[in-house]
């Protein structure tokens, strides 16, 4: 398990010292599965301001599709074919068709009847319970033998910074046979991985992580967590790796359970950064993909500039793929122990 990284320095003649010449380093680090590169640079203190949240929801939820006086009668419904009764429902959660869709099977789960919850007050049980009516659409799928049933994805994008258009709590979910351009790399450096050392990468990798104890956060169940050593995310991102499964149908009720305590923990811990927004994404192989294991990323988003609306993602991560981190992962691990405190 190689953790390539190059070291970088820029000197200048700073004016706040009187011209006096300053290094400042940066770092280029490899993903040591994909090789993907990410940049540690421009270090500043990850504490940014929240907004008015109560100005910032004002009038949302008179338009908003996914509130309970509007879900049954806007919304799509699927085929019978498909799902007979049209929607999957769960007692205030519900699930349908996406307007938008990514692919053939592609749905929306709405995580309950409350417009706006506040990243801190979203319950594990709630994220279980949504993860859970998810896993019914997969099994629908399946269950027609339909060739796109190979990787069952969720994804999720809290609030405005995450790219999310609608305040409400939704899961975006949909079942494919085309793999998205990371998650396919990392299945096939996984396969050339295995093919080359005999053994399966991610297990390698939860092994060395744990060993190093660098990003290491806590098991919860079967399902380890860390801090990404490669960054997506400009505040770090948390990596949870399940062990012994390959793909998201082979989840049970409580690895949901226990991925969602981990992702609740990490929301915890980036809200005390100020940071109220996250992106969350499954990656998945398929059943028979041996040479894999489940795992998710969770990634925090923000605004450079709040005032301004300024994104996290600029001309490095949009248009060169290249992601840009602003601390060094084992600082910002430090930041997380806190919440993942008492876990093995």
């Amino acid at each position: 398990m190689i953790f390539k990284s190059v070291q970088k320095e820029t000197v200048i003649l700073n004016p706040a010292k009187n011209m006096a010449s300053t290094a400042i380093p940066s770092e280029i680090r490899m993903d040591p599965l994909t090789r993907r590169s990410a940049r540690i640079c421009h270090f500043m203190k990850l504490k940014w301001e929240k907004p008015d949240f109560e100005k910032l929801v004002a009038g949302t939820a008179e338009r908003c599709p996914f509130c309970p006086d509007k879900i049954m009668k806007i919304t799509p419904c699927f085929p019978k074919e498909i799902v007979p009764e049209g929607r999957i429902v769960s007692d205030d959660m519900v699930l349908f068709p996406n307007l938008a869709p990514y692919d053939s099977f592609s749905a929306v789960a709405v995580m309950g009847s409350r417009h706006y919850i506040p990243m801190t007050e979203i319950a594990p049980e709630r994220i279980a319970k949504a993860f859970g009516l998810a896993m019914a659409f997969f099994r629908r799928i399946r269950s027609l033998g339909h060739a796109e049933s190979v990787y069952p994805i969720i994804n999720w994008n809290y609030m405005p910074p995450s790219g999310s258009s609608i305040i409400h709590p939704h899961l975006q979910v949909f079942s494919t046979s085309s793999a998205p351009n990371l998650m396919r790399m990392e299945l096939e450096a996984a396969k050339v991985y295995m093919e080359v050392n005999k053994s399966n990468y991610w297990d390698d990798f939860v092994k060395a992580e744990t060993e190093s104890g660098e990003r290491y956060l806590g098991k919860i169940g079967r399902t380890s967590w860390f801090t990404g050593y490669a960054p997506m995310g400009v505040a770090g991102d948390v990596l949870a790796v399940v062990n012994d499964v390959r793909c998201t149908s082979q989840l049970s009720d409580k690895d949901l359970s226990d991925i969602a305590a981990g992702l609740t923990r990490a929301m915890a811990a980036y809200d005390k950064m100020g940071i109220y927004s996250f992106n969350m994404n499954f990656f998945t192989g398929a059943e028979s993909d041996d040479y894999t294991r489940f795992h998710l990323l969770f990634s925090p988003r923000t605004f450079f500039n709040q005032a301004l609306g300024t994104p996290d993602v600029g001309a490095l991560q949009h248009l060169f793929t290249e992601t840009v981190c602003m601390a060094f992962p084992e600082e910002i691990k430090k930041m997380l122990e806190p919440e993942f405190a008492g876990l093995s």
